[in-house]
């Protein structure tokens, strides 16, 4: 996938009403940048639209950095955001009980690289840049059904 470029909030918020009708339980998203780069942004958007999606009233949807994980309910399934910044061993993963919420849960995890060895195979990575003051760019990286449903989804947004 080329890579697609986000001007401002508002395109990021677009990209996620866009992904979230293709996103379900089992998916893990890797959402990797650098700090300030929209990794929560786009989460938390993503979870927005999700729970809207479902029917479910608004939530505040908090950034999960000194909490490590927040859960929220999004009708048959539940959603796992994860900040594994502060983690500094990937054995401290297992301690958050990620490991069972890749297999039934959608997760989207910030800092994926303190996962180590445990990132799971089906996992697509969202990798986000700065591309200016508030724009971002966004490259999809990863290969199977997951990658091939938000490949589709992200067809009809513009780049």
């Amino acid at each position: 996938m080329p890579t697609l470029r986000l001007p401002g909030p508002a395109a990021t918020d677009r990209l996620a009403r866009a992904l979230a009708p293709a996103l379900g339980p089992g998916d893990v998203l890797l959402l990797d940048g650098p700090v300030g780069a929209g990794k929560t942004a786009l989460a938390r958007a993503a979870i927005r639209a999700i729970r809207g999606a479902h029917g479910l009233p608004p939530e505040d949807v908090p950034s999960p950095t000194f909490t490590l994980v927040q859960t929220y309910e999004a009708g048959a399934f539940e959603i796992w955001h994860a900040d594994l910044y502060r983690l500094s061993d990937p054995a401290e993963v297992l301690e958050l009980g990620l490991a069972e919420a890749f297999d039934d849960a959608l997760c989207l995890i910030e800092w994926p690289d303190r996962l180590g060895a445990d990132r799971p195979a089906h996992a697509v990575t969202l990798r986000l840049a700065h591309d200016g003051p508030d724009a971002r760019c966004l490259t999809l990286e990863g290969s199977g059904p997951t990658a091939d449903r938000l490949r589709a989804a992200l067809a009809g947004v513009p780049a």
